[in-house]
């Protein structure tokens, strides 16, 4: 009998083996920025005494352990990967909230309401620069792979978030361009984070490229979920406030697809996404609408479809049969994030 471990407990060992290998990566920072990183990544009050903050889930860090034991590695090869990836997601955060003027992450001010927006940005770019260091002094061929498939995912992630940014201001995103744009935006960082580990155990292209599409997949389901959340999800589990992407007028899968839906009857749907400051009566109305017209539940469908092609090929590489089990259960707790 197979003995697989729960998502918690999956989670747990990913956060045990990948936070001192944050900290000493943090540790080499300029004193200058330290702190902001520390504080951000929920190890230290912004006063820098030690902190019991909510630190994130540690979904990435786990989902690289979890690639190298799939093709039969120790999991620890994957550790400079793993860190790597949760670093330059860090460093995604703490841009985001400053674009988006977010005053408020894990139920704690941001970094740039408390130390500025300045001291946000550079602390972003110093992770960013961090993680292409840990990878690159991997040595060999695995660690070049490694960097590459890094650099690409960032690439494409900055891309995505540049097309979510345009979105914003223009009146004819159809689902395709949603879809593409969230593919880059937070699939490709999952399908790099989900392979990165097999890349370091030198695992053979057909198994990367497999787990590199559960990944993919899995991103695009996170972020369907993600943007049901962002517009109907509770402020007390999200730390957002209701209707946050309708505030900032996000063209995400839920709106796309209801505009879609509506088609010819979408007039009024589409002149309240157009106006520029929404009262709450008309974001609420906003919000009636897309649920009207079917937004939220075909996108909770688009996550379950996601979902169900992640699992699919999980089972197209001969993999560790308990990694493969633990990366499914890892896949469904993701993609199943509102409730």
């Amino acid at each position: 009998m197979i003995a697989v471990r729960s998502v918690p407990q999956v989670l747990d060992k990913a956060r045990q083996q990948v936070t001192p290998v944050l900290r000493a990566a943090v540790a080499t920072l300029a004193p200058e920025i330290r702190p902001a990183a520390e504080y951000h990544l929920g190890w230290a009050e912004a006063d820098g005494r030690p902190a019991t903050a909510d630190r994130g889930k540690c979904v990435r860090p786990a989902l690289a352990l979890l690639s190298a034991q799939a093709v039969g590695a120790d999991g620890s090869v994957s550790l400079p990967g793993g860190a790597a990836v949760e670093l330059v997601h860090n460093f995604s955060l703490l841009h985001d909230d400053v674009i988006d003027g977010d005053d408020e992450r894990r139920h704690r001010p941001t970094v740039w309401a408390i130390f500025g927006i300045g001291r946000a940005i550079i602390t972003g770019d110093a992770l960013l620069a961090l993680a292409h260091r840990m990878v690159l002094d991997v040595p060999g061929g695995p660690g070049r792979a490694a960097a590459r498939s890094l650099a690409d995912a960032t690439m494409a992630m900055i891309t995505g978030q540049a097309d979510d940014m345009a979105f914003e201001t223009r009146a004819d995103v159809a689902v395709d361009h949603c879809l593409a744009m969230e593919a880059a935006k937070t699939g490709a960082i999952l399908a790099c984070a989900s392979s990165i580990g097999a890349i370091l155990a030198g695992a053979p292209a057909p198994t990367v490229k497999a787990l590199s599409d559960f990944g993919m997949h899995l991103g695009l389901a996170f972020q369907a979920v993600d943007d049901v959340l962002g517009i109907w999800g509770d402020p007390a589990r999200t730390g957002k406030p209701t209707w946050s992407d309708l505030r900032q007028h996000k063209k995400t899968l839920p709106i796309t697809a209801a505009l879609a839906t509506a088609d010819g009857h979408a007039g009024e749907l589409s002149s309240l996404l157009a106006t520029a400051e929404l009262s709450e009566v008309e974001v609420a109305r906003a919000a009636g609408l897309i649920e009207a017209y079917g937004g939220r539940e075909l996108t909770l469908a688009e996550a379950r479809h996601q979902l169900s092609a992640a699992l699919a090929a999980l089972e197209r590489a001969p993999l560790d049969p308990t990694a493969a089990l633990e990366l499914a259960q890892v896949a469904r707790f993701v993609a199943d994030r509102e409730h």
